[in-house]
């Protein structure tokens, strides 16, 4: 069966797979915060009909509430442990908790949580949980990586993946810890040895005001990174999506 994938821009991505229609992190709006959409948002069809939305953790630019209240109350939400009030309280009635290792199923489809290395405290209130990746899939699987840095845990996932999304860049002019940038996430591809990897994570937030200063960081990490995979992984492909683009395995 087809994996046809929608990179929406930052870590939206819209996974279909055997007739289920998953989506990660939604960031659907033009503003988070200080941060400002340097690309048109996803059509209004994008978040429609639904199986699932998976968040990785709840910082305001993967877990962003007047996004998800855009979307259909009745569609399952699974998050990391310590999401349920927030999520819930954003008028979502289906909501699952899950942690690293733990599984669940949409459809035919497996959802797994996996380890992330990513510090997380949400603003204001502080509220805090877990932070995970998710694995979708039983046999041809696609890995999305949420926020993470490497970490050892990634080894298990070695050679058993049709696709990863990989972060490789955030939302600033710099990057601090628990994250990957070109290299580390061209590091990473290596370990993993995916079919296909494809950049996330990039070209889409930035600062009010910056991106006339800093623009080259909304267009140079993901060519970075498949050069860099090219050197570390030659067998893996690389496909960088531009935010709104499609493609199909």
């Amino acid at each position: 069966m087809a994996t046809s994938l929608t990179f929406a821009g930052h870590s939206t991505v819209l996974i279909e797979r055997e007739g289920v229609r998953v989506l990660t992190d939604p960031v659907l709006r033009r503003r988070v915060g200080p941060l400002r959409r340097q690309v048109p948002p996803p059509a209004e069809s994008l978040s429609a009909h639904l199986d699932a939305v998976l968040i990785s953790h709840l910082h305001h630019d993967h877990l962003d509430l007047p996004s998800l209240r855009r979307i259909d109350p009745s569609t399952r939400v699974i998050g990391p442990a310590g999401a349920r009030e927030l999520l819930e309280g954003a008028g979502m009635r289906r909501v699952t908790e899950l942690r690293a290792g733990e599984r669940t199923e949409v459809g035919s489809l497996i959802v797994e949580g996996f380890p992330a290395e990513h510090g997380v405290r949400r603003r204001p209130w502080g509220e805090e949980s877990e932070a995970m990746g998710f694995v979708i899939g039983a046999s041809e699987r696609v890995y999305f990586a949420g926020d993470t840095d490497r970490f050892e845990e990634m080894e298990r996932l070695a050679g058993g993946l049709e696709v990863a999304l990989l972060p490789v860049w955030g939302w600033g002019p710099t990057l601090g810890a628990g994250h990957l940038g070109p290299g580390s996430a061209a590091e990473v591809a290596a370990l993993l040895r995916p079919r296909l990897a494809v950049p996330i994570h990039w070209g889409t937030l930035f600062p009010i005001g910056l991106a006339r200063l800093r623009g080259p960081l909304l267009r140079r990490p993901p060519r970075e990174f498949a050069e860099r995979v090219a050197d570390l992984a030659p067998e893996v492909e690389v496909r960088v999506l531009r935010p709104g683009e499609s493609t199909s395995l």
